[in-house]
């Protein structure tokens, strides 16, 4: 897919909130997600709003929050999406996919007036939900009826196409909290991976002798389990995570200069902190923090 440059609109990230919170023109979107705290920002030359609102309260054990992207009708709209460590359900124009953790950035093309309505999984529940290992949806977009069949078909007559982007959101939420109650529960361990990487970023430990000490998992498992449910390993989910920091910094009202924000992120230094985000999202953080500053 080549890129649409003019009209290329970045989105860096994102996760659940608290109230609804709106990026357009530009602007930079930030909140606290469930256990981790990740920035999302939208920017670029195009009009399209982002937002995000809390998931129905039954579904938020599965879900970290709701959000809506919509594309303005007078132009074509491609947008960026850098890697974040988590799976979305996605609707848009009457179908449903599902769209795996990305390794690097993505750039999507969004038919022009479209608007798409997100549910973000929580860590480890979207294996839960499609009944199959994170890893295997990487990098993809997949149909969700590749996952549940005839099941997901009716589920998409019943959302329909009728109705404002809320009215939408609200009847793939009730489906949704219908069909949660014949799920297996699964640990937490996912969530305390997540936790153990945020704590530790300044530590300078051995991500993975860290992780199997910590959760009493052999490394074989502790990999396994990584896989099964963020799509990865632990060192590229830290890697992921480390990158999300220095959006979040990036994003401040006063950022500080970026050696110190490199340092703040985790980074052993600047050099570092430049390489990963060449290989993550294709820019510079020169790059990135002019976008943001816009």
């Amino acid at each position: 897919m080549g890129r649409s440059p003019r009209f290329a609109t970045l989105v860096f990230a994102h996760r659940s909130i608290e109230g609804l919170n709106k990026t357009a023109n530009g602007s930079v979107w930030l909140a606290m997600v469930s256990d981790i705290p990740v920035p999302a920002v939208l920017f670029g030359q195009s009009a399209s709003v982002y937002a995000e609102r809390p998931t129905f309260a039954p579904l938020r054990r599965h879900f970290a929050c709701t959000w809506f992207h919509r594309v303005p009708q007078d132009r074509p709209h491609s947008t960026l999406v850098v890697p974040d460590g988590c799976v979305d359900l996605l609707w848009a124009r009457g179908s449903l996919r599902i769209a795996g953790p990305d390794r690097e950035a993505k750039l999507e093309a969004i038919p022009p007036g479209t608007t798409v309505v997100g549910l973000r999984f929580q860590p480890g529940a979207a294996a839960a939900w499609l009944r199959i290992a994170t890893s295997e949806i990487v990098d993809a977009r997949v149909p969700l009826d590749a996952f549940w069949g005839a099941e997901a078909r009716r589920l998409a007559d019943r959302i329909g196409e009728n109705g404002t982007p809320t009215e939408i959101a609200q009847r793939l939420e009730s489906a949704l909290a219908d069909k949660s109650a014949s799920l297996t529960p699964w640990k937490d361990v996912p969530r305390s991976i997540v936790r153990l990487l945020q704590e530790s970023h300044h530590t300078g430990v051995h991500v993975v002798r860290h992780l199997s000490r910590e959760l009493q998992l052999s490394e074989r498992t502790l990999l396994r389990r990584c896989r099964e449910n963020f799509g990865y390993g632990p060192k590229t989910l830290d890697r992921i995570l480390r990158f999300q920091r220095f959006l979040r910094l990036a994003s401040a009202p006063e950022p500080a200069g970026t050696a110190d924000i490199a340092v703040e992120a985790g980074y052993a230094d600047q050099p570092h902190l430049i390489r990963e985000t060449r290989a993550l999202a294709g820019l510079t953080p020169a790059a990135v923090r002019a976008q943001i500053a816009r």
